[in-house]
């Protein structure tokens, strides 16, 4: 394709990437391998559209994090100028969401209605099942949310719910019968309440475009000319149909642009489905498709890993991922004893890469199949003063006090949030009794109002009747005041006037002092949201409500948070996604646990595991070190593990020979993985059998005795001090064999 005259951002682009930018009419579908340049096409896709004259209004762009949206629009405001910022860009929620607060009221929704955390929703439906005198073991909270989460990214209702004879089936058999009556009470409840859940946000969106044809969704039809998808692979089914729905009428010339990578398809646990990218073609007539295959990020030995690795599976959009950067280094493929050992050899090796690589922190992950693994390498690298971040920890938004005040926020709102409501009627403590609070929900509940409601209706004693209309004014007092003042004006005054900045300023305690600066941080965030000037894609002034805010805290993912420094980064995989690092240690390379153990017996499941670890391995950019233990404590028992499938499955000339481990295999013969095989020490740690170990009485152990433990293997008991502590050498640990372990506490047994 001709190069248009002008636009030298265009010089920037390979072949390639020139072509999928410069394609502008109908469907267009952009496999992206990983580092290939998938955010720049993006974004020159956008900017060169403004550069021939669409008006950025008319361009949605979707993507999975704010922040992504964010950085997105700054790269084309660089490119294209201030116009960039009329671009609709941001996440499928927060866009849902904002065109939901102009539209709720053609679905019965306030404009002004909630959204609901997962908190929140757990509550609702734990109220329920209270409600209906079931059983919470057997319809566990956690599991009706995730099937009520999963039957609205599938478009299926209550009413679809009843009439479907094989989840009702399901059900019966697993002992859930009355789920259909669980789901429909907790949508009449949110729909009572005002509030929506974040399934909400997609399911109202294709509602209110279903079923408003001419006033709605003919609106947006001809607002949105240019559909971006960015992560598509990601999209569950709903959110592939409200797309469609945006391109659903005769005259649409069909401009919808998918980027996306279907190695790359990793949260099917979260309703994605790899379908949405392997049906495109067929979904859409006339498709131009082009791969980027250059991969800009790692070098020629992890790309050929991952390109060996994902040879593997067997549903893909066949691709082969190349690079010109060649790189000195191979794959480091590590084996350890145990767990423990395996934290140490990776703090080790971090300080090791720091000095040889002149690393900083910051350029360094470890990454992890589960978020419980994270102890081990926690431990080790704060005995080596190695500064570090928890990826996915509690999030700022998600403590207690946070909380609270965006729980009074909430109410002042939206008076009909009853999760709000019921997290601050006694807080701080008012004395309004628990069995008044149930009477009060219990009547909302007969009557299908709101609490809030509710409270004029009902009858109570004079006590609890004076607490709760007190709490009423106090309400309608920050109602006004919200009429009037900014978010930050509003913030402060609730903070106050609620009671709770007085509490924790007389807490005393240093916890109660760092909640106050919790506070004091949330209220300063609000002040920056009220002082920032930028209007929003479809905004004609700048809106510093209260309300606003609290739609784009709601609206805040895990990627969107501030991060430290210089630390050393510990997340999931999953987590993981859509970074890079110049050094990367992926960890617990072993079956039943990468690929995860409930994996196993379904091909699907196992594919997806592979491409979990595709993902894992191309974060690296130079460096990339992969570790396995024999043996790991799981659910309070030592295990014995086989090494990982994924590691025979890397092509044998992208390996390093094993840098120093321990000792053979504990599991019989040596596998061959790569080219190399393991180096052979003092004696092989013997494969205990559980099951047949039997330890002695503590009482009976001596100094001179041969033993057998369970971790660490024979040993002889060297030593036994006045405190019962006995020093025990065990030969066949590589590093400290002697061990002093507390007999009272000891699993030992006596061999001789």
């Amino acid at each position: 394709m001709n190069q248009e005259v002008g636009y030298s951002y265009l010089d920037q682009l390979n072949d390639t990437q020139r072509e999928a930018v410069t394609c502008t009419q109908g469907p267009v579908m952009v496999i992206a391998g990983p580092g290939s340049g998938k955010t720049r096409v993006l974004t020159y896709r956008i900017a060169h559209l403004i550069n021939i004259g669409i008006p950025p209004w008319q361009i949605l762009a979707l993507t999975f994090t704010n922040k992504a949206a964010r950085e997105m629009k700054d790269r084309i405001e660089r490119v294209v100028g201030s116009s960039a910022q009329k671009v609709w860009a941001g996440t499928f929620h927060s866009l849902f969401a904002r065109i939901l607060r102009y539209e709720a009221h053609h679905i019965g929704y306030p404009n002004d209605f909630t959204i609901y955390d997962t908190d929140d929703t757990k509550s609702v439906v734990k109220e329920i099942i209270k409600q209906m005198s079931l059983d919470s073991k057997v319809y566990n909270p956690n599991m009706i949310r995730s099937r009520i989460s999963s039957a609205k990214s599938n478009l299926i209702t209550p009413k679809k719910y009843v009439a479907d004879e094989e989840l009702m089936q399901l059900d019966r058999m697993n002992r859930i019968p009355m789920m259909h009556v669980i789901y429909d009470k907790y949508v009449k409840k949110c729909l009572r309440a005002g509030a929506m859940d974040f399934d909400d946000l997609l399911l109202q969106m294709y509602k209110l475009l279903f079923l408003n044809p001419e006033n709605v969704k003919e609106k947006y039809q001809r607002q949105f000319q240019y559909i971006l998808v960015d992560e598509f692979q990601d999209t569950n089914f709903l959110q592939y149909e409200i797309l469609k729905q945006f391109l659903d009428h005769a005259e649409s010339p069909q401009n919808i642009c998918i980027v996306g990578d279907d190695a790359q398809s990793i949260y099917s646990f979260r309703g994605a489905t790899i379908e949405n990218i392997l049906q495109f073609q067929h979904d859409f007539q006339d498709v131009k498709t082009f791969k980027l295959e250059q991969n800009y990020r790692s070098t020629q030995h992890i790309v050929d890993a991952a390109n060996g690795v994902i040879s593997y599976n067997q549903k893909q959009i066949k691709k082969t991922i190349w690079t010109d950067t060649l790189g000195e280094h191979k794959i480091k493929i590590i084996k350890t004893v145990t767990d423990t050992e395996e934290g140490k050899r990776v703090a080790d090796l971090i300080i090791e890469q720091k000095n040889r690589h002149s690393l900083e922190n910051t350029q360094i992950a470890i990454l992890y199949r589960t978020n419980a693994q994270s102890r081990v390498f926690e431990e080790h690298l704060r005995r080596y003063n190695i500064p570090y971040r928890i990826y996915g920890g509690l999030s700022f938004y998600q403590r207690k006090e946070i909380k609270d005040l965006l729980a009074y926020m909430r109410l002042t709102v939206n008076p009909k949030d009853d999760e709000a409501f019921k997290r601050v009627i006694n807080y701080p403590k008012r004395g309004f009794g628990n069995k008044s609070l149930d009477n009060l929900i219990q009547f909302a509940e007969d009557n299908e109002i709101s609490i809030f409601e509710s409270i004029p209706m009902i009858e109570m004693s004079s006590r609890a009747k004076t607490i709760i209309m007190n709490f009423m004014k106090l309400i309608a007092n920050f109602r006004m005041k919200a009429e009037s003042g900014n978010a930050y004006e509003v913030a402060m005054y609730i903070a106050k006037k609620s009671g709770i900045v007085d509490l924790l300023k007389n807490d005393g305690t240093l916890e109660g002092m760092g909640r106050l600066e919790n506070i004091n941080a949330l209220l300063d965030g609000i002040q920056e949201f009220v002082e920032d000037d930028v209007l929003e894609p479809g905004e004609e002034i700048l809106d510093k409500s209260l309300a606003k805010y609290l739609q784009n805290i709601a609206l805040i993912t895990d990627m969107d948070e501030e991060k430290s420094t210089d630390v050393v980064t510990l997340m999931s995989v999953h987590a993981a996604k859509g970074l890079e690092f110049k050094s990367v240690f992926v960890v617990g390379l072993e079956e039943n646990l990468f690929p995860s153990y409930m994996s196993l017996s379904d091909p699907r499941q196992l594919d997806e595991e592979r491409r979990l670890f595709y993902v894992a391995i191309t974060r690296a950019e130079e460096l990339l070190t992969l570790t396995y233990a024999n043996s790991r404590y799981q659910y309070g028992q030592m295990r014995f593990n086989d090494p990982s499938r994924f590691l025979e499955e890397i092509p044998p000339e992208n390996v390093d020979s094993i840098v120093p481990i321990s000792s053979k295999p504990s599991f019989g013969e040596p596998r061959i993985l790569g080219n190399f095989k393991p180096v052979k020490r003092k004696k092989s740690l013997p494969r205990i059998d559980v099951a047949d170990f039997i330890p002695n009485d503590p009482r009976d152990i001596g100094k001179g005795m041969k033993v057998l433990h369970l971790k660490f293997g024979e040993g002889v008991v060297t030593n036994i001090d006045e405190r019962q502590i006995a020093t025990i050498y065990f030969d066949q640990v590589a590093e400290n064999p002697e061990k002093r372990i507390m007999l009272q506490y000891a699993k030992l047994q006596i061999i001789e």
